[in-house]
């Protein structure tokens, strides 16, 4: 039996986000959402989340195009003055790994936002990356030695598939070559080091390929070639206009990825192909429960 995750990302970035995800979460497929701690609308997702019990929420790591929850002072060589990182994830990812100084205040920084979150009282479902920086070799040790405090039980392994995405949609075809190169490789040594730590992860995840092209069309012509196992789906929905949206993904398609979770055609599809809606928190709670919760396809809207 297929099950699914349909999980939104940036919850706590802006207004708009939030209220795409409460939305997308009553009125159609969305399960789970990724908390940024230290974003602007931060506080209303965590009460957003509060008044909705049904949708699991992880964390949302952000260490590239974001602001950090220390102070400056404290982590100076990741942050600007103002506590801003960098906007490139790649010069984030090269200065992680070579400048090895940084390393005591990445930690810091990592175990902030952990703690960030478990303040907040919230069940920490999973944790993902922003721009899934979560599966840089320097981050991902840092978030194994703080697994068991901080009860780390499942993580985003971005598994695309190439073959699959490129027949649905073969625009930016640069972008999709590399990371299904750069990013196949990352899940590969972070699926070993993983399954040792015993971290639950999905088989195959989409949304990395298509980032911010989930659209109707495409999650129709996807879901046809959906097998057995556990899959996740990750969106950015949002309600445009939104100024921090306009600023940090601009080509993105927001309100189409809301419309397409939101759409009657892709629930049913949902539903006809037997796929069981699901999120991390509830699997990992079967796991400690005699009795299954997770959401059968009959409760699809």
């Amino acid at each position: 039996m297929a099950q699914l995750i349909v999980t939104g990302d940036d919850f706590g970035l802006s207004p708009a986000v939030n209220q795409a995800i409460v939305q997308a979460h009553e009125q159609g497929l969305l399960t789970s959402a990724s908390l940024m701690v230290s974003g602007p609308a931060a506080p209303e997702a965590i009460a957003l989340a509060k008044a909705h019990p049904t949708l699991a929420v992880g964390l949302h790591l952000v260490l590239c195009e974001g602001r950090s929850t220390l102070t400056p002072n404290l982590i100076p060589g990741l942050v600007d003055a103002d506590g801003h990182f960098t906007g490139s994830a790649t010069l984030a990812g090269l200065r992680y790994f070579f400048v090895r100084s940084l390393r005591p205040q990445l930690r810091s920084e990592i175990e902030a936002q952990l703690a960030a979150f478990h303040a907040t009282g919230l069940v920490l479902s999973h944790l993902d990356g922003h721009l899934n920086l979560h599966l840089h070799p320097a981050v991902l040790s840092i978030l194994l030695e703080l697994a068991g405090q901080y009860r780390i039980r499942a993580m985003r392994l971005p598994r695309d598939d190439l073959r699959v995405t490129l027949t649905l949609d073969k625009k930016r075809l640069l972008y999709k070559l590399s990371h299904a190169l750069i990013f196949g490789a990352l899940c590969r040594y972070a699926s070993r080091r993983l399954a040792v730590a015993g971290v639950r992860t999905a088989e195959r995840v989409y949304g990395l390929l298509q980032s911010g092209e989930m659209t109707e069309a495409f999650l129709l012509g996807l879901l046809p070639r959906i097998r057995g196992g556990l899959v996740e789906w990750y969106c950015h929905v949002g309600l445009p206009p939104c100024r921090e949206l306009e600023r940090w993904m601009p080509a993105y398609r927001h309100r189409e990825e809301f419309e397409a979770l939101t759409s009657r055609r892709v629930m049913t599809a949902v539903a006809a192909q037997g796929l069981t809606l699901t999120s991390y928190r509830e699997l990992l709670e079967c796991l400690t429960s005699s009795s299954s919760i997770i959401r059968p396809p009959s409760t699809i809207r």
